[in-house]
């Protein structure tokens, strides 16, 4: 991939993906945690520190390779995105708990992202691999997800009807992409790719399917209900690989960290779709045994 598309083109596309996120959210979704405080403390939880607690087992127990463990955690660290909403949607989740989340990861990422992927590299890197995400880099990070998301904010409050024809529109870019930047990343791994595929495939496997279990199970564990878990599930379950490719790519400025996301990317939709059947039959059943 030319360094002029990854330094340039890349920030720009998630910009504007990321301004698309920021054109489905408004100030009340912020304010709205107040009235789900329990099921935003608790999917905050499930995603900050429980996954990328898990992501951290699955680094050491399957001994990841240095560059594709980092690559991991950066994965677990990148929040929800407007993906999980659609999923929600579809499998009757809490649309308005899905978008509070939504809200308060994009913001809360911006922290915590940084933190852990730093921590990822000072204790999985060694000596002579050194990559680094030095303060410039956490500003940038920063920039390319809090900046862009207020953006969208503003061009929805001050233009609504601007924004309603812009959603659409970066919803289809956002999906061709997400498609780019995976063959992108596999182009100029090609060499290496079923190495990758061998060495991180099943850890994706199971990341992606520990992290919708948590998300759905954990709520329902604390006493949340079944449509705010699915919230949760979907929010937590479907993580921004398209923000964790383009930090590898742009801001660690290493393809191979890029791996486990692409090849998440792969996974994704398909084990949500078949986890939101799962659990939209249990809430059946559920719904029929109250109903007996």
């Amino acid at each position: 991939m030319d360094s002029g598309i990854i330094t340039i083109m890349l920030p720009l596309a998630l910009a504007i993906i990321m301004i698309g996120l920021g054109l489905e959210l408004t100030p009340k979704d912020f304010a709205r945690v107040s009235k789900h405080p329990k099921a935003v403390l608790i999917a905050l939880f499930c995603q900050l520190v429980l996954l990328v607690g898990i992501a951290f087992i699955i680094c050491k127990v399957l001994a990841l390779p240095p560059l594709l463990a980092v690559g991991l955690m950066l994965l677990a660290a990148s929040p929800g995105g407007s993906t999980a909403n659609l999923f929600s949607y579809l499998f009757k989740g809490d649309i308005a708990l899905n978008i509070t989340l939504t809200a308060i990861n994009s913001v809360i990422a911006a922290f915590t992202l940084p933190l852990i992927v730093n921590f990822s590299i000072q204790y999985f890197m060694n000596d002579g691999q050194q990559i680094s995400m030095q303060f410039s880099k956490i500003i940038q990070v920063f920039a390319i997800i809090l900046i862009p998301v207020c953006i969208g904010m503003l061009i929805r409050h001050f233009a609504p009807h601007f924004s309603e024809k812009l959603n659409k529109p970066l919803r289809i870019f956002s999906v061709l992409f997400l498609v780019l930047i995976i063959i992108g990343a596999i182009a100029k791994e090609r060499a290496n790719i079923l190495q990758y595929l061998t060495q991180v495939g099943f850890a994706t496997v199971i990341f992606c399917i520990c992290s919708l279990v948590i998300g759905y199970f954990v709520p329902r564990l604390m006493g949340i209900n079944s449509a705010q878990a699915r919230a949760c599930a979907f929010e937590i379950g479907i993580h921004n690989s398209t923000l964790a490719m383009t930090i590898a790519l742009t801001v660690i400025a290493n393809s191979t960290v890029a791996m486990p996301a692409a090849v998440y990317s792969i996974f994704m939709y398909i084990f949500a779709a078949l986890f939101g059947f799962l659990i939209s039959k249990l809430a059946d059943k559920e719904t029929v045994q109250k109903m007996a």
